[in-house]
């Protein structure tokens, strides 16, 4: 099921972020803390009422004199309006209500999507009767809250999630066959990398668009197998939204992420990885998809060393290291051939189940060639291993602590998984249980 997405906007220093901690229930910091992400592009998946949603903190949105920023902050709210499906505008009652404010509110008028006006900092209620002034922004009733106390955030999200819209089956993919999404930040090659893709070779039996807003998903044939490819690519917006919709890119990563089995994340060879690079491979990994690192424009790169860079790929990415990493030309083709057979082969390694005896073989053996976890004079006891699932393929450990196990413990459980049976191309699932436990 496709998440909604619920954008926070206001200006800078109203409490957005502390808002979206509040809301996710824990500090977030994007979609994982990764060495090298910059600045506060923040999402963070949420649940109240036992309904799903993505909620994002645009960053401060702050207009100055300066034509050309007042512009790029047009931009941004443009974009978040356009991706989202319902938008809490954020103000700041200490503040009071600021010709910002009234700027972004020209703008969301002018749309038709779900809103939400919130007044943060009221933190207590002799501050109340100052949020009145916002009724003069024309968007109906402020709701007062507090996003540091969680004053009125339960209100806040049941009129947020009253607004979301149904999440019916019709947002699913309908294909049964394999699901494989291009995604990268703009202007890595996704769209030329497409059209290779559905070389003359291919036979395209369908092609609609998309259930993400603006992915175009493309079904075809390949030696006698169904692909549906969705790509992310394609912007139909024009002028400021699109100046804008950059942001917003890896939201429609994300989405795109959630209706395929793999992923073929495309960086470009001439640029450093980007932060947007490290939330989209952080998000394939989070969602237990396949993923394979295509590094696009290499026959633009004079000094090749492959080696070199694949270090600093699996570097940069250390939580994806069994990604397997294809040196490419969109333009020219250059092992282009190479992608879909690749990607048949990690469908194939995230099928794989293994018979519970071997599993428990296997890691009895590995229990017995190296030091068991120990705290104080706790040390962790595995009685049995099984592999209960696949797409991606998940282990169950029956343990005595499952507080015994530590992160380089588990790390080396699922190497030796990987050196007997490969599983190229995808994460794995461990879960460590205590005797008698359900989960």
């Amino acid at each position: 099921m496709l998440k909604p997405i619920v954008a926070i906007i206001g200006r800078q220093n109203v409490g957005k972020s502390t808002l979206l901690n509040r809301i996710a229930e824990k500090q977030v910091a994007i979609v994982e803390d990764f060495p090298g992400t910059t600045r506060d592009r923040i999402f963070a998946d949420a649940e109240w009422n036992n309904i799903e949603f993505t909620i994002v903190d645009t960053g401060g949105l702050e207009f100055k004199d300066d034509s050309t920023l007042a512009q790029n902050v047009r931009n941004q709210v443009e974009a978040a309006i356009a991706e989202s499906d319902v938008l809490i505008f954020l103000t700041d009652v200490k503040e009071g209500l600021m010709p910002a404010d009234q700027t972004i509110a020209q703008i969301l008028r002018k749309s038709n999507k779900p809103l939400v006006l919130a007044v943060n900092k009221v933190d207590n209620q002799k501050l109340e009767p100052e949020a009145a002034e916002f009724y003069r922004l024309g968007l109906g009733e402020p709701l007062v809250m507090s996003g540091f106390h969680g004053r009125g955030v339960a209100e806040l999200l049941d009129k947020v999630t009253g607004l979301l819209p149904p999440q019916s089956a019709s947002q699913e993919s309908t294909v049964t066959g394999l699901s494989v999404a291009i995604v990268g930040h703009p202007h890595v090659g996704k769209s030329l990398l497409l059209n290779r893709l559905l070389g003359k070779d291919r036979s395209i039996v369908g092609e609609t668009p998309g259930t993400t807003r603006d992915a175009i998903d493309t079904l075809l044939e390949i030696d006698g197998k169904s692909v549906l490819l969705i790509d992310t690519a394609g912007i139909r917006r024009r002028g400021k939204v699109e100046q804008g919709i950059e942001w917003f890119s890896v939201l429609r990563a994300m989405r795109a992420i959630d209706r395929a089995d793999i992923a073929l994340l495309v960086v470009d060879a001439t640029e450093p990885l980007t932060a947007q690079d490290a939330h989209i491979a952080g998000y394939v990994e989070k969602a237990g998809k396949g993923v394979i690192v295509l590094v696009n424009k290499w026959d633009l790169v004079t000094e090749k060393n492959q080696t070199e860079y694949t270090e600093y790929i699996l570097d940069r990415l250390k939580f994806a290291t069994y990604a397997p990493i294809l040196y490419i030309s969109a333009k020219s083709g250059q092992r282009v051939d190479k992608i879909m057979p690749l990607v048949f082969q990690i469908a194939q390694e995230r099928s794989i189940q293994i018979p519970d005896e071997e599993v428990d073989k296997l890691i009895k053996e590995a229990v017995n060639s190296h030091n068991l976890p120990h705290k104080g004079k706790k040390i962790l006891e595995i009685y049995s291993a099984r592999q209960n699932g696949i797409n991606p393929p998940s282990f169950r450990f029956v343990v005595n602590e499952p507080e015994l196990v530590h992160f380089s413990y588990e790390r080396f459980l699922e190497n030796r998984l990987r050196e007997i049976y490969g599983f190229k191309g995808t994460p794995i699932r461990l879960a460590f249980k205590i005797r008698g436990s359900k989960a």
